[in-house]
């Protein structure tokens, strides 16, 4: 039985991993904006989170080397493929999550705005206050699951890393990831905000900085994984 995998409660510092990430990517930026982008859109050809876990594995699997002081190269982008059946797997988990938590917001949203049309046309409320309250409603429910999801990947933000550095099945590194992420929760909350904000950055100069970020927010979220768990041993 392999020996468990321990994890710490670290203090997130999220401008300094993104300072960090960017001092390690930079020697190779272009190597590794290949590599996120990349990734993500071949991530994208194939829906049902096919391709998803292939590539994140990959992605992941370049910062590793990297971390470890070998030399990064587009073909370690696709021995994500070497964990193809548990990164899928993980994959899966994470689209079903999503699935849990946005459809039955979307299925209230849609019965409310029935309702509240067929409320304002019995009792002659002014139809002005009925578009107000559904769209007080749609906006109040598209919060809620933004909020959802940044949770959920937050949990998820150590899976694809376990699975590569540890070798570990798709479902442990669900449990371990939401475990060790739980546990860290603030400061991780604190890195997906910055992300997010450095990545909306990227999207107001003609969207094509939010690629050219890429490198940096992935190196963050790896140095992150550093911190919480370290880096496995090279025969691991």
């Amino acid at each position: 039985m392999p020996d468990p995998v321990h994890f710490d409660h670290v203090s997130i510092a999220p401008f300094a991993y993104i300072s960090e990430a960017w001092g390690r990517v930079k020697g190779q930026y272009w190597m590794f904006l290949g590599v996120t982008v990349g990734g993500m859109l071949i991530a994208g050809l194939v829906p049902l989170a096919v391709m998803m876990g292939p590539m994140m594995c990959g992605i992941f699997l370049c910062y590793r080397e990297q971390g470890r002081g070998k030399p990064v190269s587009f073909e370690i982008l696709f021995k994500g493929f070497d964990h193809f059946l548990e990164s899928f797997i993980a994959a899966l988990l994470m689209v079903a999550g999503s699935l849990v938590l946005v459809v039955p917001m979307i299925v209230l949203i849609m019965f409310s705005g029935v309702f509240l049309g067929m409320a304002s046309a019995s009792s002659h409320a002014p139809q002005e206050g009925t578009i107000g309250l559904i769209i007080l409603l749609a906006v109040g429910a598209f919060l809620l699951i933004m909020l959802a999801s940044v949770l959920l990947n937050l949990l998820f933000s150590f899976t694809f890393p376990l699975i590569v550095d540890r070798g570990m099945k798709g479902m442990d590194a669900v449990k371990l990831s939401m475990r060790a992420a739980y546990a860290n929760i603030w400061g991780l909350l604190g890195l997906g905000l910055v992300v997010f904000a450095v990545s909306l950055a990227g999207v107001c100069f003609c969207y094509v900085g939010a690629f050219l970020v890429m490198p940096i927010t992935f190196g963050a979220h790896w140095i992150a994984y550093e911190r919480v768990f370290g880096l496995a041993e090279a025969d691991a």
